[in-house]
C-alpha cells in the first residue's frame, strides 16, 4: 500500500501566521528557536536556530468532539513550503524516537485496537497495516513522549483539508 504523509494544511498555517486564533481561541505565541528540535508541523522539518516560530493549540479534526484531540504544536512564523507527500515519510521521522500511530474512522473518531507505539523503522509498515482495515479512514502519528500531533497518514491518492 502506498502512503501519503502530510502536515498541517497550508491555508490553516497561513491563517495562524496572520493572527487567527488557535483551537483554544488564543493568538499563537511567537518564540525564537534555539535550534534544538523545534519541529514545524506544516513543512515537517525543523525550525532553524534563531528563526521565529509559533506555538499554538491545534486540533487536526474538522470539529470539536470527544475524540478530537487538541495539543500544542509549532510552525515556522514565516511562510514555509508545505511538506510534499510524494517524498514519503519525512526524513526526520525515519530514525529516532518512537511514535504513536492511531487510526480514525470516517466519523473522525478513534478506531479502538489501532493505537500502537512504534519504532521509527516500523512506521510505514504499521501505518499500512492500520490503513488496511476497512473501518480506518486515516492515521495520526503523534510523539510517543509528548503526544503532540506530528502528521497525518492517508492511503495514496486521498487528501485532507482540516
Amino acid at each position: 500500500m502506498s502512503l501519503r504523509f502530510s502536515g498541517m494544511p497550508s491555508g490553516l498555517a497561513a491563517a495562524y501566521r496572520a493572527g487567527a486564533p488557535d483551537a483554544n481561541g488564543q493568538a499563537p505565541e511567537r518564540q525564537i528557536s534555539d535550534g534544538d528540535g523545534v519541529p514545524c508541523r506544516h513543512c515537517l522539518g525543523y525550525v532553524e536556530k534563531d528563526a521565529p516560530y509559533l506555538v499554538l493549540a491545534y486540533r487536526p479534526f474538522p470539529a470539536p468532539q470527544p475524540y478530537a484531540e487538541l495539543g500544542p504544536v509549532f510552525i515556522h512564523a514565516e511562510a514555509c513550503p508545505a511538506y510534499d507527500p510524494a517524498q514519503g515519510l519525512p526524513p526526520r521521522n525515519r530514525a529516532g524516537r518512537n511514535q504513536i500511530l492511531r487510526g480514525y474512522g470516517a466519523d473522525d473518531r478513534i478506531v479502538y485496537g489501532t493505537g500502537i507505539v512504534v519504532a521509527s523503522g516500523e512506521i510505514e509498515h504499521e501505518a499500512a497495516a492500520i490503513l488496511a482495515r476497512p473501518d480506518v479512514a486515516y492515521v495520526h502519528m503523534r510523539s510517543a513522549t509528548n503526544n503532540c500531533f506530528t502528521l497525518r497518514i492517508d492511503r495514496a491518492g486521498e487528501d485532507w483539508s482540516v
